[in-house]
């Protein structure tokens, strides 16, 4: 059931890392501030959960990607190719409009990388897209779908009279400060910077630890009515805690090894370099003052589906504050 609130979050999915999971759809979550609809990150299954929540494609006003892993943009690009053009569900009762885009969106993440780290573990691993640019960012990205669905695009063009794909967004690639970051310094020390200020809402981000991905950010949106930062995929952050200082919700990842055998110490090791521990995301809430703790993109590998109880128990350690084990579809009131 939907909330009624000038300021929530929805939780489109909930899911951390490749897997498809029968229990939960993939990371991506909706901020939605007196209407206008903000995404964070656009997993598996984003388009069809934004569609379940009720949520309407003609109030989303921007898309905002923490890092260009799979899990986290799988549906980016259907937001444009899908939801963009196409008569979707709900006919708006006062306008008779059916819901699409009605207004070119922004889109805002990450750069090219600039290069690639050595293979985990040792050896050698190809290389996809060598002879071109095997690290695009955000905007090529976006620009290379739009070729490779181009044949689609063309018919509906004709045949359906669509909007050209490529007039539905703005791509921006965040530009980062200069404090001498790149792919092999990830997340220097750094202060949080701007990205996007539309007047409803202020959007800061800063770089996270997250393995050998660059860029990686965190978020914050600041409004009239409070503000909310998410993680992203991060392991422990200086950078984070100072980026959430004080919000009224913290959204923050989480894993749990405990009870795990793990045949492959590099990868346990692997996992250790690019994410937190559910019993030490509470620390880092607390540290931040942050007023409540959501659970998102959140991964057992001992038990599946997740045993909650343990997990609230495991991240209410260390503070005091509220905590929220997110569920797909949830939806977190914030004002």
């Amino acid at each position: 059931m939907s909330v009624d609130s000038s300021f929530k979050l929805v939780l489109l999915g909930t899911r951390a890392g490749p897997p498809a999971d029968q229990h939960r759809t993939g990371i991506a979550t909706a901020v939605v501030v007196d209407g206008n609809v903000y995404m964070v990150d656009c997993g598996r299954s984003a388009v069809t959960q934004y569609v379940k929540s009720g949520l309407r494609f003609d109030t989303l006003r921007g898309i905002f990607l923490t890092h260009l892993h799979a899990d986290h943009i799988a549906d980016y690009y259907n937001f444009i190719l899908l939801a963009g053009n196409s008569q979707n569900r709900n006919i708006d009762p006062v306008t008779g409009l059916n819901d699409t885009l009605s207004e070119k969106i922004g889109v805002w993440g990450p750069g090219a990388a600039g290069g690639l780290p050595e293979k985990f573990g040792g050896g050698s691993a190809p290389t996809v897209g060598e002879d071109e640019n095997p690290t695009p960012g955000t905007r090529e990205m976006t620009m290379l779908c739009h070729r490779a669905y181009a044949y689609s695009s063309n018919l509906f063009l004709r045949d359906m009279g669509i909007r050209d794909p490529r007039s539905l967004a703005e791509v921006n690639d965040i530009a980062i400060p200069d404090i001498g970051a790149d792919f092999q310094n990830r997340a220097p020390d750094m202060e949080p910077f701007v990205v996007m200020d539309d007047g409803v809402v202020r959007v800061s981000a800063i770089l996270v630890p997250h393995g050998p991905v660059y860029p990686a950010f965190a978020f914050r949106f600041d409004c009239a009515y409070g503000s909310v930062t998410f993680s992203g995929d991060t392991a422990y952050s200086s950078n984070l805690i100072r980026l959430a200082d004080s919000s009224d919700v913290l959204v923050h990842e989480a894993l749990n090894l405990e009870g795990w055998d793990s045949s492959s110490p590099a990868f346990f090791d692997h996992l250790l370099q690019s994410h937190v521990e559910v019993q030490k995301v509470g620390d880092i809430a607390a540290k931040a003052r942050c007023g409540k703790l959501v659970l998102s993109h959140i991964a057992d590998m001992a038990e599946n589906p997740i045993p909650v109880d343990k997990w609230q128990r495991w991240a209410q350690s260390g503070y005091d504050g509220e905590v929220v084990v997110g569920e797909d579809l949830l939806e977190v009131p914030i004002a």
